[in-house]
Formats: C-alpha cells, sequence, structure tokens
C-alpha cells in the first residue's frame, strides 16, 4: 500500500525512489513491485522497460487501464438496486390503493410476495421506498399508530 501511495502525488517513479521513498528492502520490494506489475488481473502498475524482471533502473506509473472487478460488481448491483425502485413502490401504491390502510409487517409481506417472482425485494429497501411515497404524499402514518399507513387518493 506504501508503493501505491507515493503515486498520489507524483506520476512516474524509478526504483531508487520507490527504494528511498518507501525504505522497504531490495528483496520485498522487488517481489512487491513484481506482484503489482506482472501477475494478470492485478496490474496495477505499469514498468519500462516492460521485461519479465525488476531491475533498479525501471520506471514505474500507474496502469490508467486496470479495473477492478469487485468495483464494478458493487456498481452493478447498485444500478440493478436502483432500477428496481420504481417497481417496489408502483407494487406499494397498487396494494394500497386496494387495502387503503395496512401495517409495516403486512405491507412488506404484500409487497414481497407481489415481487417473488421477479426478485427478492430487501425489507430495508422497501421501508425507504415506504417513506419517499410518504414525502411525496402517496402514504401518510397514522396518527395514534406509527406503524399504520393509509392510502392518499
Amino acid at each position: 500500500m506504501c508503493v501505491l501511495m507515493l503515486f498520489n502525488d507524483i506520476d512516474q517513479l524509478s526504483y531508487k525512489e520507490i527504494e528511498n521513498a518507501t525504505k522497504i528492502n531490495s528483496l520485498d520490494l522487488i517481489k512487491c513491485l513484481y506482484y503489482m506489475v506482472f501477475v494478470n488481473g492485478k496490474n496495477i502498475i505499469k514498468k519500462e522497460p516492460m521485461n519479465g524482471y525488476i531491475g533498479e533502473g525501471d520506471l514505474f506509473f500507474v496502469n490508467d487501464m486496470f479495473k477492478n472487478k469487485f468495483y464494478e460488481k458493487l456498481q452493478t448491483r447498485k444500478n440493478v438496486e436502483e432500477d428496481r425502485r420504481p417497481q417496489i413502490e408502483a407494487a406499494i401504491v397498487r396494494i394500497m390503493k386496494f387495502k387503503k390502510k395496512l401495517d409495516h409487517k403486512n405491507i412488506i409481506a404484500e409487497v414481497t410476495k407481489e415481487l417473488k417472482s421477479l426478485f427478492l425485494p430487501n425489507p430495508t429497501e422497501i421501508k425507504k421506498r415506504i417513506e419517499s411515497l410518504i414525502e411525496r404524499d402517496y402514504l401518510e402514518r397514522e396518527n395514534i399508530h406509527n406503524n399504520l399507513y393509509r392510502y392518499l387518493a
């Protein structure tokens, strides 16, 4: 990590500059740089010349084309969740339009039942969508029972 941190301020570093800045012994630094330069899928850093070993005369720079697959999966999951929000809200509105009044537990159960053929909605996301519908005056909380919701036509 300390090697990568050096590239926050500088675009290109020599082997000697990295060694002096990190104070990592030569053998460990070579292993570290080798792993970041040559291991497939983990090419965080590139070097010049691009030969099969790490030398004292090499120059290192960040690989701008590096993509972390874990980050891509997280981004995809986030996009899917955003795409599902309107479906969850539509299900809540349909159910509440028909039932007029429901408590929180039953809304969660009904929405899950209605959407389970498409996907299994997260109860936390359903709660967020209920709050969003309350803010936009589609639903309201009962004055006496805070856990009971009423549909507003």
